[in-house]
């Protein structure tokens, strides 16, 4: 972002980044680096993040703001995100993300992107960082839960950092197969439709839930010894994925730890300790896994991993002359 020093009020420009300019500025390795620089940045309280607003709306629709800021690297914004089921009908994306940078000495917004790509890339990325942290470096067997944009993103990150998977389960919401998961990762991996979830989760040294969260998916019993789950979807007050019970058998990892009781699956089992995923990776903390550790990882998504990763496609699109960049003088 441009000093502030250097900001004339008649001379402040405003970057408009579009799905296909941020589509442009993606990439796996630099997401996953970016959204690890997210994590180790709140664990240090060097990046704040601030409370989440997640609200129903009368239209049907979920409406939430996540914001923050690192003050020392001259980093500020917020996404303006949630859900809207009935896009579907008419052809759209349920998911709806916005991300505004602003510079933080004058208010001023710097850069306007669309945050849906963004969004997935980076709760994948999370999701990839717990993998390598957490799950059995010889994991062979993956189940995931979901068939959408979320579900795939997962199964990407999954075959780049456990490559040693050789079969995919997956569970849909319709109890059927779907062609179009299936054709996106079978010259890869095995993969088989699930229509019995327990047994596909008891068969998996992964589970992957990445559903909306409408109520447990399989019961605590399947979830043998060894098992790491990455548990995505619980994102909002009443939402869940994981059977009662089952938190309290694990070794559980958060991205926030008031955040993740407030609205993801620690919500159900508050009590539970945990410990921060940031603090791991930057070696705050450790966690020592034996071979039958169960291991969770619940992810509620942190305003910092959306900030860091749009400054990222912030800066390489403005190298590579992307978007529009239009006066915004005040």
């Amino acid at each position: 972002m441009t000093p502030p020093t250097t900001m004339a009020t008649g001379a402040a420009r405003l970057l408009l980044l579009d799905a296909a300019a941020v589509a442009a500025h993606l990439q796996a390795d630099e997401v996953l680096a970016a959204v690890r620089v997210a994590f180790v940045l709140h664990s240090r309280q060097q990046g704040r993040v601030f409370p989440v607003i997640r609200e129903a709306l009368a239209t049907g629709g979920v409406f939430g703001i996540k914001a923050g800021d690192v003050p020392a690297e001259n980093l500020l914004g917020f996404k303006a995100a949630g859900f809207w089921p009935a896009n579907r009908a008419a052809g759209g994306e349920p998911h709806q993300a916005t991300i505004m940078l602003l510079d933080p000495a004058t208010g001023r917004p710097v850069c306007i992107i669309d945050g849906n790509a963004i969004t997935t890339a980076r709760t994948g990325a999370a999701g990839a960082l717990g993998l390598q942290l957490l799950a059995r470096p010889d994991s062979a067997q993956l189940c995931v839960f979901g068939t959408g944009v979320q579900a795939r993103v997962q199964t990407e990150y999954a075959l780049r950092v456990l490559p040693r998977l050789r079969q995919l389960r997956y569970v849909s919401s319709t109890g059927q197969a779907h062609a179009g998961f299936e054709a996106a990762f079978a010259d890869r991996i095995g993969i088989a439709h699930a229509p019995d979830a327990d047994a596909a989760v008891a068969g998996s040294d992964v589970v992957i839930t990445a559903t909306p969260g409408r109520g447990p998916l399989f019961s605590a019993a399947a979830v043998q010894p060894g098992t790491h789950v990455n548990a995505i979807g619980a994102d909002t007050r009443g939402k869940r994925e994981l059977p009662p019970g089952l938190l309290a058998r694990a070794r559980l990892v958060v991205d926030d730890v008031a955040q993740a009781r407030s609205i993801g699956e620690a919500q159900w089992a508050p009590d539970v300790p945990c410990h921060s995923l940031g603090d791991l990776l930057d070696a705050r903390a450790a966690l020592a896994r034996s071979a039958g550790d169960i291991t969770v990882l619940d992810l509620t998504g942190l305003a910092l991993q959306d900030l860091t990763v749009a400054r990222l496609v912030h800066r390489q699109a403005a190298a590579a002359g992307s978007g529009i960049d239009i006066s915004w003088p005040w």
